[in-house]
């Protein structure tokens, strides 16, 4: 059984200070490791993804934050955002489905799915909630981004104080305007939104821009936002309860908008596009900022998974095995091996060049996610592309999934037997694998990051270090085992060669956690325009007297700054 049953579990979260117990910590490695993460006590519903977020966070130079020298400090938080307060103070209206948590007050921006430096500020994310502000040192709440009525809500049920916004877990920061880029779909229709940090949020809808599925990831060049549709598929059914009955879409558009064009256009009003088809099915892509040369765009393609679906009892896996209780509620893992491409479009042609492939049946399976150099230098000229692969797991792989997916699922590409999880380095202009390391079969590799050797060079940007790309630094990865969580640290330039460090403590567990972040620091959050909780509140009075006053009790709590939960 490789999957550790505790990844589920409902451990409760708390502060540590992990040691040394492997190796020595590489001079120069510095910095904090942000990981978002839904908090354990609400993995209680049929899907790990909406649990309430959760911020932890590890520095990675001993003796910061109360730890002793010899140790480094990891903290946690929960979000105490609006949802969460509301949610403590009133958990029997809240109810968790398999698209999120409704309630009367609207429903739960969980903001759990991944952190978003922005300078000295941290940001938390999803795919159906506003980026939320938190403080980088204390981990609390500061302020989710525009006003209610500056966006699109997708408002099926009301929603008066708690708007269900559709728009990405993977906004970017654009480092030669300094704003944030996001999208909003409303019914599919496609929205660029841009966000100066402070004021009002704008945006446009996108010609001809159709969104079939979702939008778990956006990413850009200097010139051009890239939006794909991704592959998180909600039926209209399965919002009453209903089963599913389509698989996720084979392959899908991909939309390429000027930046220019956007800022030349009054918000609101539509700005052309051009328009791509794209095979198989995708979450996560990357585009390579300098767009001198094309329009080049990696992908993470993740070919007959579907992390809609979770495992439910009675279920039964790929081999015929009545899947294990502990897995409850577990997303699909993939049914056909990993494949990554590199992708080079043409708007004045509408070409589409595939440049290179990575595939390899037999020891790519289930990635799980990646490290790459996120700074400017970095994401204009990518040298490498690290990835964590889970292994092939049929115990992740239910009977209703493979009878959804049918004919488009290979079994004879499937191994004979379990593969175990690997670090993997790929060369980013052909994607060949320069280096791996077999981790062992009941390890659960999760989000790794790269830090740059030497951050912060002089004549570089913000998060470089003297050697953009990749291959210069190391690569930082959280692993889950039922006999304890670790943090393994291999040089970016030989993951083979194996950890160089090691960090631990005994007895610390720490379940699901999803994508993670490299800040360069951790200050605390300046003073600036926020918005408040108490200027979503127009609506408060469709509510019923009690829950109004709740709602209003919250706001005051957020603006005396009163801790979540009296």
């Amino acid at each position: 059984m490789p999957i550790p049953r505790s990844l589920l579990a409902r451990t409760a979260p708390v502060d540590h200070d992990m040691r040394i117990t492997q190796g020595s910590w590489p001079e120069g490695l510095r910095g904090e490791l942000i990981i978002s993460a839904p908090d354990p006590s609400t993995l209680d519903g049929p899907h790990p993804f909406f649990g309430e977020g959760l911020t932890y966070r590890l520095s990675l130079q001993p003796g910061t934050f109360g730890a002793p020298s010899d140790r480094f400090a990891w903290r946690q938080r929960v979000i105490d955002s609006p949802s969460a307060r509301l949610r403590a103070k009133r958990p029997d209206v809240f109810e968790a489905t398999m698209i999120g948590v409704q309630s009367p007050f609207g429903v739960v921006n969980s903001a759990n799915t991944a952190p978003l430096p922005w300078g000295d500020r941290l940001f938390t994310t999803w795919d159906v909630g506003r980026p939320t502000e938190i403080d980088p040192v204390t981990l609390g709440f500061l302020g989710e981004v525009g006003h209610r009525d500056q966006w699109q809500p997708f408002e099926v049920m009301p929603q008066p104080v708690l708007p269900l916004i559709m728009s990405t877990a993977h906004p970017v920061i654009d480092p030669d305007r300094d704003v944030m880029w996001t999208v909003n779909t409303l019914w599919g229709q496609l929205h660029v939104v841009r966000w100066d940090g402070e004021g009002p949020v704008q945006w446009w809808p996108i010609e001809g821009a159709i969104i079939p599925q979702s939008v778990h990831t956006i990413t850009q060049t200097r010139n051009w936002i890239v939006v794909a549709d991704c592959a998180f598929k909600v039926e209209p059914q399965v919002l009453s309860g209903g089963e599913r009955t389509e698989p996720n879409n084979y392959g899908g558009p991909v939309y390429l908008i000027r930046k220019d064009a956007l800022e030349a256009t009054a918000p609101g009003q539509p700005v052309p596009c051009s328009a791509f088809e794209l095979a198989p099915e995708m979450n996560h892509y990357y585009g390579v900022y300098d767009d001198s040369d094309g329009i080049q765009v990696l992908f993470e393609h993740t070919e007959n998974s579907d992390i809609a679906m979770a495992q439910r009892p009675g279920d039964v896996d790929a081999l015929g095995r009545p899947c294990d209780p502990a897995l409850m509620g577990l997303y699909g893992f993939p049914m056909s091996p990993d494949r990554t491409t590199l992708v080079q479009f043409d708007p004045s042609t509408g070409k589409v060049t595939h440049r290179a492939e990575s595939l390899d049946p037999q020891r790519l399976w289930t990635r799980q996610l990646n490290a790459m150099d996120w700074s400017t230098e970095g994401m204009s000229n990518p040298v490498s592309h690290h990835l964590v692969h889970q292994g092939w797991r049929p115990e992740a792989i239910t009977q209703r999934l493979l009878a959804l997916y049918g004919d488009r699922v290979d079994r004879t590409l499937w191994p004979e037997e379990e593969t175990p999880p690997l670090v993997v380095t790929l060369e980013r202009q052909d994607l060949t694998v320069t280096s791996e390391y077999e981790l062992a079969m009941d390890d659960f590799p999760s989000s790794p990051i790269f830090v740059p050797r030497d951050p912060d060079a002089a004549g570089t940007s913000r998060y470089a270090g003297s050697d953009p790309g990749g291959h210069d630094g190391w690569v930082v990865v959280p692993i889950i085992n039922d006999d304890g969580f670790r943090v393994e640290v291999f040089d970016a330039g030989d993951v083979g060669s194996g950890p160089v460090a090691t960090l631990a403590e005994p007895g610390m567990k720490v379940p699901f956690i999803l994508h993670s972040a490299w800040m360069l620091r951790a200050e605390p959050a300046q003073d600036r325009p926020r918005l408040r909780f108490a200027d979503e509140l127009a609506r408060v009075g469709e509510l019923p007297d009690d829950l109004a006053r709740v709602a209003h009790e919250v706001a005051a709590d957020l603006d005396e700054g009163v801790p979540i939960g009296r």
